[in-house]
């Protein structure tokens, strides 16, 4: 799995490169170094909106700076896209962008948000938080065991003072069924 500072880069430098002028900008840096003023010459803008743009451009590495008197210069850092090219480009964490690693790794930020230890600090008002906090719940439950709801209640106060919530939540979520006072894990549930 790409490490999550590693995606954050990624997606930070995708969004800079994403604008029409950045690339422009990255196009004529790959030229030679250039000037605010060279570079809001060539692309017929503001010397503010391009030292904007070069802002955040640096502030991701992607660009030098230097100064000659008054004038800032700016080039293309080679090695910074050297090392992106190798360590985030790689073929190996790039393939962990896929759907799946991203609902793992939300599903695990919620848990981490929702759970301490083996409690519940706050039931999700969002459903689908609700129900990643519910799955964790529900494998806390043997499969094919039966509970009477007295020992439903026991061991979900375990979980969380507020029982007949959690117990209402796992029902309606089909991630447990009820008959005559008697709560089983469904199992499909995971």
């Amino acid at each position: 799995m790409m490490p999550q500072d590693n995606f954050g880069q990624l997606l930070q430098f995708f969004k800079i490169l994403g604008h029409e002028s950045r690339l422009q900008i990255v196009g004529l840096l790959a030229n030679g170094e250039r000037s605010v003023g060279d570079l809001a010459e060539a692309l017929a803008l503001t010397e503010p909106t391009v030292s904007h743009h070069l802002a955040m451009m640096k502030e991701v590495g992607l660009l030098g700076v230097r100064a000659e008197g008054t004038t800032r210069i700016y080039w293309l850092d080679l090695t910074f896209l050297e090392r992106m090219s190798k360590n985030i480009f790689s073929q190996d964490n790039l393939a962990t962008l896929t759907p799946d690693n991203r609902e793992e790794n939300s599903a695990q930020k919620i848990l981490q948000t929702f759970i301490e230890g083996n409690r519940i600090k706050e039931i999700p008002a969002r459903r689908q938080k609700r129900f990643v906090v519910l799955q964790w719940l529900v494998n806390q439950f043997e499969p094919g065991i039966r509970y009477p709801e007295a020992e439903m209640n026991i061991r979900l106060k375990q979980y969380h003072p507020d029982h007949a919530a959690l117990r209402r939540y796992l029902i309606e979520n089909g991630l447990m069924q009820r008959e005559n006072g008697i709560y089983w894990r469904i199992d499909q549930a995971i």
